[in-house]
């Protein structure tokens, strides 16, 4: 049963091991992790039959949701979001975002959308004006962006003396949600963290071990991202300043990155602003949109 004074969060999608880690933070006291205010309380399990990590996972996260967290599965989104004060929108494939999200948007609950938030700027933009059209509160982030060793060296004192990036982290590729769209967004994402909008151009090199993508911005700063796909995956940055380089190594942190990306959606689904500027949304897509032209085209600098 939910507090009462708590929200009721609805999920939409429940095909990655995100939803375990949320349902488990807000519906188990004694979780290590465990945040007051909110219970998932439904959920529509969803899932892409042409994925086989999607589809596959489907049976097994719907039975622990239901029968571990106590949360009613229902049949469509649109159940959902009936039923609940604010939603989770974590299907794995970014290309049914646009589709689930325009289900649901004329109910007026505020989303977080997980990553990829869209599999092409074209979408992105689309998802952003149905958001509009529906006065629907929506951001979308990597958990990455909110890890402590990320958010100790990039603060909003230090991020407008960031001379460059660099990061590198695991990239898997799933051929329908291409490039660094599938894995290497979190890369990606704490690179903008770092740099912020800007970006004018991507020079990306590609092949089947690695993604090397450079980025140019405005005012001549460079950021690159380093996708591995063998060797080790760890998510590791280097943030340059004027006089010295500090070191973002996600891996040394002792709070786990998926909570503090739990209390920022609850501080904005409890009224708070939105964490992340949608126009920097869209150019996070973007860049990897033009970072997959740019390798498709052996590394030819492609403008955003």
């Amino acid at each position: 049963m939910t507090p009462p004074g708590d929200l009721k969060l609805g999920i939409i999608g429940l095909d990655t091991s995100h939803v375990l880690v949320f349902s488990d933070i807000f519906n188990n006291p004694a979780s290590k992790l465990a945040l007051k205010g909110a219970r998932v309380t439904v959920a529509w399990p969803g899932g892409s039959p042409d994925i086989h990590s999607s589809i596959s996972r489907i049976p097994g996260y719907t039975a622990e949701l239901r029968d571990k967290f106590g949360v009613t599965i229902v049949d469509s989104p649109e159940a959902v979001a009936e039923a609940c004060d604010a939603i989770l929108l974590t299907s794995l494939d970014g290309r049914t975002h646009p589709g689930q999200f325009a289900r649901i948007a004329k109910f007026g609950r505020p989303v977080f959308m997980d990553k990829p938030f869209a599999v092409s700027t074209a979408d992105a933009k689309a998802i952003f004006a149905t958001a509009k059209q529906h006065n629907v509160k929506l951001f979308s982030s990597s958990s990455l962006r909110f890890s402590e060793a990320l958010v100790k060296v990039v603060t909003p004192e230090t991020r407008p003396t960031v001379k460059g990036a660099d990061f590198c982290g695991a990239a898997a590729h799933e051929p329908t949600n291409p490039g660094l769209y599938w894995y290497g967004i979190h890369a990606v994402e704490m690179l903008f963290t770092t740099m912020g909008r800007g970006c004018q151009s991507v020079r990306c090199v590609s092949n089947k071990d690695y993604d090397v993508a450079t980025g140019s911005w405005a005012d001549g700063r460079l950021g690159t991202v380093r996708g591995n796909r063998t060797g080790n995956y760890e998510m590791l940055g280097l943030v340059h300043f004027e006089k010295n380089t500090a070191v973002v190594n996600v891996q040394a942190q002792t709070k786990p990155f998926y909570a503090s990306l739990s209390e920022a959606f609850l501080a904005f689904f409890q009224g708070g602003a939105t964490p992340i500027d949608p126009e920097e949304t869209i150019e996070i897509i973007r860049f990897i949109e033009a970072a997959n032209e740019s390798s498709a085209n052996g590394g030819k600098e492609v403008k955003l």
